[in-house]
């Protein structure tokens, strides 16, 4: 088994853009949905963007953006992986010529493997708890409604934190894990030693995986 990849979201400051590289971020997210408490306009992301080092991938999220948007996006940040997080179709999606990820919003009923054909473009499919508005809810949903088998790469999301994470890897086994009011102090405002633990139980989770 490869390692876990663990993505942090809803960076906001310079500090906690450097403070979760070097808790051992794979991948950073900037949210570019401007009714989320953790927007950044996409200049803001750039410049934020610009402190990752090789191999640290920079995310950007949407929530139905428009295409003039996402053409300028992919402009300005060539580099980074676009998340889709609203009602976009595969040919919304797929439009940008990008590389991309889709949330699903998880709740009992939702045909994941049906999802997961229609978006087979995606590098991953990100699960996510389901709430009636857009964007992170911080409440964990029902891990048992994850099929076995999902035809992409599993990114697990929805109320993760250093306290619960272990056990997410463990169960679910994800490509990746994604968090952001897991460890904040406030909204936008992360929490340097939440991201070590974070990092810290993933890495703990892979390890009892590889001793098994």
């Amino acid at each position: 088994m490869s390692r876990t990849r663990i993505k942090i979201c809803g960076l906001t400051r310079e500090a906690d853009v450097d403070d979760a590289i070097d808790a051992g971020a794979d991948a950073l997210g900037f949210v570019l949905y401007d009714k989320s408490a953790r927007a950044v306009t996409l200049a803001r992301a750039a410049e934020l963007a610009a402190r990752l080092p090789p191999f640290v991938t920079p995310v950007l999220l949407f929530v139905n953006a428009s295409p003039a948007v996402l053409r300028q996006a992919v402009e300005a940040l060539p580099q980074a992986l676009l998340q889709f997080h609203g009602d976009e179709t595969p040919a919304q999606c797929e439009a940008p010529g990008h590389p991309w990820i889709r949330a699903a919003r998880m709740a009992p009923g939702v045909d994941l493997l049906d999802f997961g054909q229609r978006f087979s473009g995606a590098q991953a499919l990100l699960l996510d708890t389901h709430v009636e508005t857009y964007g992170g809810s911080g409440k964990v949903f029902d891990w048992s409604l994850i099929p076995p088998s999902v035809p992409l790469p599993v990114v697990l999301s929805g109320g993760l934190s250093p306290a619960n994470v272990t056990d997410g890897v463990l169960r679910v086994r994800p490509w990746a894990v994604d968090v952001s009011s897991g460890v904040e102090q406030s909204k936008g405002v992360k929490n340097a030693a939440l991201m070590r633990r974070f990092c810290k139980a993933v890495r703990e989770a892979d390890d009892a995986i590889a001793a098994l």
